[in-house]
């Protein structure tokens, strides 16, 4: 039998007040006990304190320990001490993803079906917008279905609160913004903006269309690769390859980053080149972090050449 005094880091959680506590696993050798079972453990004494709301951790030390760790690699021998943090109430990242994604499916229409609730009279659509809304759609329904069929998370949870924060980016700037400056009667097919222009030219519409569908194409296949990359039910991580990867670590960030380009071109609306300034930056800000992350893990192993998000620049 293997026994951890767990403790906590800091003052003691109100789901677990009764910390310190000495978990122990009957059976278990430390060379087989994970920090996994340490959390299962600890669960099961405070229900309330479910596995992904804790960060266990060595004690003194900040840095958590990943599940499939094994107490005898993290230094924890059978009678040790590892503390442990509240990180709240937890929501997978998969609801989180469905949640963001979402609220642009349920945006978009509203304002496209029902022009006299938001502009007081009807609005002629031009075949501009019926082509945004179209490909808008089709954007975030592939989101949906990836998120159901593709992704596989290298985190399982985040915090309840953090869904606020994240589904604001979506549903405000590419949800409501978005569609209220595109479906206006500014962008209607009697408006002087649109017609005798190349926003009412269809060579110009279809060739916009073309470059989003290789964009959002090219897109998934790159999702599909990194779903390859990591065995159902694991936390492996390996150097990507494969299409668009010869060039950039991310290029799932750069293809998306065309597909709102295009439509920023489309439209010319401000409110799309605002959307795409802020959504490219983002994505370039997480590319560049796990760019790091992938040459710190894998050294001299990891392609050289190869750029974070945009090939030959960054």
């Amino acid at each position: 039998m293997v026994s951890v005094i767990v403790v906590p880091a800091g003052k003691a959680p109100s789901v677990a007040r009764q910390l310190p506590y000495t978990v122990e696993l009957p059976g278990k050798q430390v060379e087989d006990t994970t920090i996994g079972d340490v959390k299962v453990a600890l669960a099961r004494r405070f229900p309330k304190f479910y596995p992904a709301r804790q960060k266990i951790a060595l004690k003194g030390n900040k840095n958590a320990l990943q599940d499939e760790v094994k107490l005898i690699d993290a230094g924890v021998t059978d009678g040790g001490e590892v503390s442990v943090k509240d990180l709240g109430h937890q929501i997978s990242w998969k609801t989180v993803f469905l949640v963001e994604y979402g609220g642009p499916l349920v945006i978009h229409p509203l304002l496209y079906h029902f022009p006299k609730v938001f502009w007081g009279g009807p609005v002629y659509h031009s075949t501009l917008q019926r082509f945004v809304y179209a490909l808008v759609m089709i954007h975030f329904m592939k989101r949906e279905l990836e998120t159901l069929f593709v992704h596989r998370f290298s985190h399982d949870t985040m915090p309840l609160m953090n869904i606020f924060k994240n589904s604001a980016h979506y549903h405000l700037l590419s949800g409501l913004a978005l569609a209220f400056s595109v479906y206006s009667p500014n962008f209607g097919a009697t408006s002087p903006y649109i017609r005798g222009t190349v926003r009412d030219d269809p060579t110009f519409i279809w060739a916009c269309t073309a470059v989003w569908i290789f964009a959002e194409v090219s897109n998934l296949i790159t999702h599909i690769n990194l779903r390859h990359l990591r065995p159902e039910g694991t936390r492996k991580r390996a150097i990507p390859f494969g299409y668009g990867f010869s060039l950039v670590s991310f290029p799932n960030y750069f293809f998306e980053s065309i597909s709102w380009f295009t439509i920023a071109v489309m439209t010319g609306s401000f409110t799309a080149w605002i959307f795409l300034v802020v959504s490219t930056g983002q994505m370039y800000i997480w590319a560049a972090k796990k760019h790091r992350a992938y040459k710190k893990e894998f050294g001299n192993a990891y392609p050289k050449r190869r750029k974070a998000m945009f090939p030959f620049i960054a």
